[in-house]
């Protein structure tokens, strides 16, 4: 067995290690987990797959693809929150071992195995392929389409220290047809980040012709080609209904901070800093470091126009939603291991500013877990500050059994922290990174086992426990 094939499958055992286990563990919460659910739910009691329902009314807010893969999943396993959250967690063993190859084909192996690491060790990445919600499968699609065409560019320049083995044409017409399968499953905002991505690359190439237009129409039309799959299939057989709520719904979201999901300009910044660490600390210093090679360098560049395009892009919408950055997940992911393999190579030393960023950032994140258990052990301390809400202060009556054993993540993310920053001082940088990244792949793993079916006691037990009680009975809720 070859070195890659022998790292792919413990990548991907890895992944179903952490991502698979107690997919059902907890019901369903969050409007868009339990509104996605519904719409796969409903295509099986329906036998139909080509239409969009909720509570049996069309739904026009989103595409079907994830919709089919959660209806395949509860056709397998039934209905319920492990069939609806399994696609995610298959989403992440597939990301995982793309990582690793990509990693491995632009740089080499050891950076492929720190890529694959980091991301699985990173908070939102890990967790978001734990979630019923689309973001994961959506972003995936709009990597692997912008790759393609990023191969495509090289393979047209003649890029030297790549092996490229496919013609420009074929790179072309599979990145549009994988963004076309983005487009499908979330809108065609997925087309306009790429697009958005090749403008500025353009730009600061001087308006250099990296693809030509030809070969840009020839990547567009094999994406349009996918959507007419559906889009073009649902428009000819039930009218332009979808397309128009569709493109309302989308603009209101960018004009308006929809279902009170408002939030500050930098809103996003804040999200990716805390919700990307520790990756974040370490990609905030890949942005200014410079690899080896040509295509090195390029890819970095690319990387970076992503970021920044992402992020300016949802921060000036006003809905401010967490998922609407995550996108930014893998330039920020690509951006840390970077640091890190330059870290491990000496070419670079740990510096006090990655230091304090561990720590602040890390710290924070063990006070927290530390202390809820005992918040929630006196629960009383905090009626006064919701005193005003009488449905906040009937959550806080629910009766949920804080231990006090759950405090220990936090003080397992206090050893993980303790330990990596003294092993990066001590130029000890590959045991750190495993440290860091595994030991982070753990804490997320023992704050879900400990927080999430006590945090869902208080904030949605009480409704729960009486839907469940009415099923079989001929009431309407």
């Amino acid at each position: 067995m070859s070195q890659q094939l022998r790292y792919s499958l413990l990548v991907a055992g890895l992944g179903a290690v952490f991502f698979i286990p107690f997919l059902g563990g907890v019901r369903l919460f969050d409007w868009d987990e339990i509104n996605f659910a519904e719409c796969a739910r409903e295509m099986l009691v329906l036998h139909n797959y080509s239409g969009i329902h909720v509570d049996f009314q069309p739904f026009y807010e989103k595409p079907p693809v994830f919709f089919w893969l959660q209806a395949l999943a509860m056709n397998l396993f039934g209905v319920g929150p492990f069939a609806a959250r399994l696609p995610n967690a298959i989403c992440g063993i597939i990301t995982l071992v793309y990582l690793y190859n990509l990693g491995r084909r632009l740089h080499n192996h050891r950076f492929g195995v720190v890529w694959a690491l980091v991301y699985l060790g990173s908070l939102t990445p890990h967790l978001y392929f734990r979630s019923g919600i689309i973001d994961p499968y959506f972003n995936l699609f709009i990597f692997l389409g912008l790759v393609e065409l990023i191969l495509a560019a090289w393979k047209r320049a003649n890029m030297p220290g790549i092996l490229l083995s496919h013609s420009v044409w074929t790179y072309l017409f599979w990145g549009g047809f994988i963004l076309g399968i983005g487009i499908t499953t979330k809108g065609p905002v997925a087309y306009l980040i790429v697009c958005l991505t090749l403008g500025v690359y353009w730009l600061l190439g001087r308006f250099r012709w990296f693809i030509t237009p030809a070969q840009f129409l020839v990547f567009s039309g094999a994406a349009t080609l996918t959507t007419l799959a559906w889009y073009g299939v649902e428009t000819y057989t039930q009218g332009p209904g979808f397309i128009r709520a569709f493109i309302a719904y989308s603009y209101r979201l960018f004009s308006t901070p929809d279902a009170g999901h408002g939030g500050f300009v930098g809103y996003h910044v804040v999200v990716l800093l805390v919700g990307c660490f520790p990756a974040s600390i370490f990609g905030i210093r890949g942005m200014s470091l410079l690899p080896e090679q040509a295509h090195q360098r390029d890819f970095r560049r690319w990387m970076l126009i992503l970021f920044w395009v992402v992020l300016i892009l949802f921060s000036i919408v006003k809905s401010k939603i967490v998922h609407y950055s995550s996108m930014c997940y893998f330039p920020i992911t690509y951006l840390a291991t970077l640091t890190l393999t330059q870290l491990e190579a000496g070419q670079i030393r740990f510096s006090n500013w990655l230091r304090a960023g561990l720590i602040a950032i890390g710290g924070l994140l063990a006070l927290v877990v530390i202390i809820t258990p005992v918040v929630g052990q006196h629960i009383d301390w905090l009626k006064p500050f919701v005193a005003a809400d009488p449905f906040a202060a009937a959550n806080l009556n629910a009766p949920v059994n804080w231990t006090g054993w759950e405090s220990l993540a936090g003080v397992w993310l206090l050893v993980v922290l303790g330990c990596s920053i003294r092993w990066f001082a001590s130029r000890q940088a590959g045991r750190a990174i495993g440290m860091l990244f595994g030991g982070m792949a753990v804490f997320i793993t023992l704050t879900l086992w400990g927080f999430i079916g006590r945090i869902e006691g208080i904030s949605q037990g009480a409704a729960m426990r009486f839907f469940e009680q009415m099923q079989g009975r001929d009431v309407y809720v």
